[in-house]
C-alpha cells in the first residue's frame, strides 16, 4: 500500500509531466514554425554564422529553394539551409536535454531521501506461511516482455541523447560509435517487442484498472505510504497502480507512434492531424506541417515522453525491489505472501478466497488464516 503511495507520488509527478509534455512539445514545436518564418522574412542567418542579417532574397532562396532549380523528385534538395532544423537542434540540445537531465537526477534524489527517512516498507504482520497467486504465467510474460525491452530502449535512448557528453570522453570515439550503432539496432528492433508487451498488458488488465470507490480512500490516505498501520482497502490494483497502468499504456502507445514515424520517415502525418483537431477546439496552431517538420516534432515528442516514462519506471522499480518487502514476488514468481496481500489488497484477497467483503477499515480487511493476521501488497 505504501509502495503504492510512493508510486502515487512519483506517478503524480510523472503523470503531470506526461499531461503537460504534449503541450510543452507543441509549444517548443511552435518555435520550429514561428522562428523559422520570422528569420525567413527578416533575412536572419541561421546560427548567425555570417552576422545578424544579410540579403533577404538571397537567404530566402537558401531556405526555401528556387522554383525549377532541381529536376529530381526530391524538391527538398533545393533547400540548402533549413531554418527549422537549426531551431530543432537548439531545443533538443537545450531545454529537452537540460530539463530531462534534471528530472532523472531529481527522481533518484527523491527516492534516496524517501528511503533514508521511511526505510523499506515491511510486512507489518510479518511473513506468513501462506501464499496466494497474484499473476499467472501469461501476465508475467507480458510484464517482463514490456519491462525488459523498455530497459534496453531507455538505455539506448539515453545514450543517443547524452552519450556523447557522458560516455564518449570515457570510452573514446571508436568504442562509443560502436556502442551507439548497436544501441540503435537494438532500439529499432526491440521496439516491436515493447509494443507487443504494451498491447498484451492492455488486454490482460484494462478491465481491472478503471476507478472504483476504494480508490478515493486510497488517494485520501496516499496509500498509507507515509504512515504505518494504515493500509487502505484495494482490489487487485490500487489507485496508484491504476495511474501507473494508464501512464504506461497511453505513454507507451504515444511513444510507439512517434517511434514508427521516425523509423519510417516522411510517411506519417501525426502532428498535422493533431493540430487540426486542436485548432477545432480553439487553439491557434500551424494549419500546415511539412514532412520535415513532422519528423522534427516526432523526435521532440519521442524524447519528452521517453524521459517522462523513464522517471516513472525508476519509481516503479524502486517500489518493486528495495522499496517494499514482498513486492517483487508478485512478478518474480507469481505468488505473494498472504499477509502482504491482505495489507495492500484486502478486497482482492477477500474476493479471491470467497470471504466477506472488507469493511474498508485501515487494517486492510479480513485477517489471515496464518500466524500474524495481517498482510500487505506491492506491486
Amino acid at each position: 500500500m505504501r509502495r503504492r503511495s510512493n508510486f502515487r507520488r512519483a506517478l503524480g509527478i510523472v503523470g503531470l509531466i506526461a499531461i503537460v509534455a504534449y503541450a510543452v512539445t507543441i509549444g517548443l514545436g511552435g518555435h520550429l514554425f514561428l522562428d523559422g518564418a520570422a528569420q525567413a522574412q527578416q533575412g536572419a542567418v541561421p546560427g548567425q554564422s555570417l552576422g545578424a542579417t544579410s540579403d533577404a532574397e538571397f537567404w530566402r532562396e537558401m531556405r526555401h529553394g528556387k522554383a525549377g532549380s532541381v529536376s529530381i523528385p526530391d524538391k527538398m534538395a533545393a533547400i540548402l539551409i533549413q531554418s527549422e532544423g537549426e531551431n530543432w537542434r537548439a531545443i533538443r540540445n537545450g531545454p529537452l536535454s537540460t530539463y530531462g537531465g534534471w528530472a532523472l537526477l531529481g527522481i533518484v534524489i527523491i527516492l534516496a531521501l524517501f528511503f533514508a527517512v521511511r526505510g523499506r516498507i515491511k510486512i507489518e504482520a510479518g511473513p506468513s506461511a501462506n501464499r496466494i497467486e497474484r499473476f499467472n504465467a501469461i501476465e508475467r510474460f507480458a510484464h517482463w516482455l514490456m519491462a525488459s525491452t523498455f530497459i534496453v530502449l531507455a538505455l539506448s535512448g539515453l545514450n543517443m541523447l547524452y552519450g556523447r557528453y557522458v560516455l564518449m570522453p570515457i570510452l573514446g570515439p571508436d568504442v562509443f560509435a560502436t556502442l551507439l550503432l548497436w544501441g540503435k539496432f537494438a532500439h529499432n528492433y526491440l521496439a516491436f517487442g515493447f509494443m507487443l508487451g504494451i498491447a498484451l498488458s492492455f488486454l490482460l488488465w484494462v478491465g481491472q484498472n478503471f476507478p472504483n470507490k476504494h480508490d478515493i480512500i486510497w488517494l485520501v490516505k496516499l496509500g498509507g505510504m507515509f504512515s504505518k498501520h494504515s493500509h487502505p482497502p484495494a482490489k487487485k490494483f490500487n489507485a496508484g497502480q491504476k495511474i501507473l497502468f494508464w501512464i504506461v499504456i497511453l505513454g507507451g502507445a504515444s511513444i510507439s507512434l512517434s517511434g514508427i514515424a521516425l523509423m519510417f520517415p516522411f510517411e506519417t502525418h501525426m502532428f498535422a492531424a493533431t493540430f487540426k483537431i486542436l485548432n477545432g477546439l480553439g487553439f491557434n496552431l500551424p494549419a500546415e506541417v511539412t514532412a520535415m517538420q513532422e519528423q522534427q516534432l516526432s523526435q521532440l515528442w519521442h524524447g519528452v515522453v521517453g524521459l517522462a516514462l523513464i522517471v516513472v519506471i525508476i519509481s516503479h522499480i524502486y517500489i518493486g525491489t528495495i522499496g517494499m518487502e514482498g513486492a517483487f514476488d508478485a512478478m518474480g514468481g507469481g505468488d505473494v505472501d498472504e499477509n502482504w496481500a491482505r495489507e495492500h489488497h484486502s478486497v482482492w484477497v477477500a474476493e479471491a478466497k470467497g470471504e466477506a467483503a472488507s469493511s474498508g477499515s485501515g487494517d486492510g480487511g479480513a485477517k489471515s488464516e496464518s500466524k500474524g493476521g495481517k498482510t500487505a501488497e506491492g506491486t
